[in-house]
């Protein structure tokens, strides 16, 4: 009977582990993107949030509109450069780079993804995330 109590909570264990390491969903990246990308990038993620125009004026530019980041791309999602900016990976290799910096979203458990070259790397799930709802926004 112990045995199987403990193969039972083993069990358990490993279908959450599981359930953890799938990707996330749109909606889940979603609500990541309305706490920290919409005041800038606008709700509709086309670069007219309430801060568009004093990033404009500051930097000569507003934000980006994330829903043509694949049209910019020849039709491909660029998932590697996605995640590399929004992670800070290429700050201050890029001079148009100008993100702040989201602490919080690279903790957390990491899920496998592929960044568009077949292999499958970890990466924190908050921003696989926001990675899947950009991708799923295209337009």
């Amino acid at each position: 009977m112990r045995r199987l109590a403990v193969a039972g909570l083993f069990g358990v264990g490993v279908a959450a582990a599981c359930a953890l390491a799938e990707m996330p969903g749109p909606d889940e990246g979603a609500a990541l993107f309305a706490e920290n990308c919409a005041m800038c990038h606008g709700p509709d993620a086309r670069g007219t949030g309430e801060l568009a125009e004093e990033i404009r004026v500051e930097l000569g530019r507003k934000p980006a509109d994330l829903t043509r980041l694949a049209q910019a791309n020849k039709g491909v999602f660029p998932r590697a450069e996605v995640l590399s900016y929004i992670d800070g990976y290429t700050r201050g290799r890029l001079p148009d780079q100008n993100m702040p910096e989201f602490g919080l979203l690279l903790e957390g458990p990491s899920v496998p993804v592929d960044s568009g070259d077949g292999v499958m790397s970890p990466a924190p799930r908050p921003l696989v995330a926001l990675m899947v709802y950009l991708e799923s926004i295209q337009r």
